[in-house]
């Protein structure tokens, strides 16, 4: 559903910027993976595309409160940093396909790198309440950029953190810390939220422990709805046969194994379509 949502509070989290927004349709039908859309630079800007958003909490304060979790990265995100209490946002959400969660209680390791860590918190919430244990492993290129830790370290088991520099946990990434935990914490899945390289080490970390994984893919999205089909990629089916998926709408949440990673960005001779001939994937 589309709302005009009021910002209720600013803040920076470390390197990061959150924004409160009051949106009560889209609060009330919200679900850990879930995302929104939101327009850019006012009513006579030239920034025509919406930014997809990661939601990082909802609370039923107002009617319905999302907060939404970013970088700024250009001009459209730094129009977004500059906002304060009061003023409006045009958002349109809960878009996307949530995490799907287990049947019964499950030892789960939740993955994330930057503020790509914001989507696992109320994950994690849903996880609790079905009786799972939950385990952390945030990293980020330094400690200003590690989101969530004081957070994580309260509702988890265990957290570890991981910085590329050294300057907070351990040195180096959350797939150099991951085979550890899963192994100390006899993790039944794993579930991610990071960019696409970590994406991708994450998924075969947990393929070597035969164990599920489920991520959350971080794709250029313009529309957020699957109409301009910028943030497609390809995805094995049921079928063993490949398809160029829309991160936005058949996502952002996949099976890892099922996304080809080595191929995302590129059209697969072998998709569904593709001049090649669309032939079963082989792994």
């Amino acid at each position: 559903m589309q709302v005009t949502g009021t910002v209720l509070t600013t803040r920076r989290v470390d390197a990061y910027h959150a924004l409160t927004v009051v949106a009560p349709g889209i609060a009330e039908r919200y679900r850990p993976g879930h995302f929104v859309s939101v327009a850019v630079g006012g009513a006579h800007t030239s920034m025509v595309t919406r930014r997809a958003l990661s939601i990082h909490d909802v609370k039923a304060d107002y009617g319905g409160t999302v907060e939404l979790v970013f970088t700024t990265r250009g001009p459209g995100t730094a129009w977004l940093a500059d906002r304060r209490a009061r003023d409006t946002l045009d958002l349109v959400g809960p878009l996307g396909r949530p995490f799907p969660l287990p049947r019964d209680p499950v030892h789960c390791v939740l993955v994330g790198a930057e503020y790509g860590s914001a989507v696992l918190f109320p994950l994690a919430d849903a996880l609790l309440e079905r009786g799972c244990r939950v385990d952390f492993v945030l990293g980020g290129s330094g400690a200003e950029r590690v989101f969530g830790a004081m957070r994580a370290r309260r509702m988890a088991e265990t957290t570890t953190l991981t910085t590329e520099d050294g300057s907070l946990g351990l040195r180096g990434t959350v797939t150099d810390a991951l085979p550890a935990v899963i192994a100390d914490t006899r993790a039944d899945a794993v579930y991610a939220c990071a960019p696409m390289a970590t994406l991708r080490a994450v998924t075969a970390v947990a393929m070597e422990f035969d164990i599920p994984v489920q991520v959350a893919v971080e794709e250029s999205m313009a529309c957020g709805i699957g109409v301009c089909m910028t943030c497609v990629l390809p995805v094995i089916g049921d079928d063993g046969a490949t398809r160029m998926v829309r991160a936005c709408a058949e996502g952002p949440v996949f099976r890892g194994e099922r996304v080809r990673f080595e191929d995302v960005g590129t059209i697969p001779f072998d998709a569904l379509g593709a001049p090649g001939g669309g032939a079963r994937h082989v792994s």
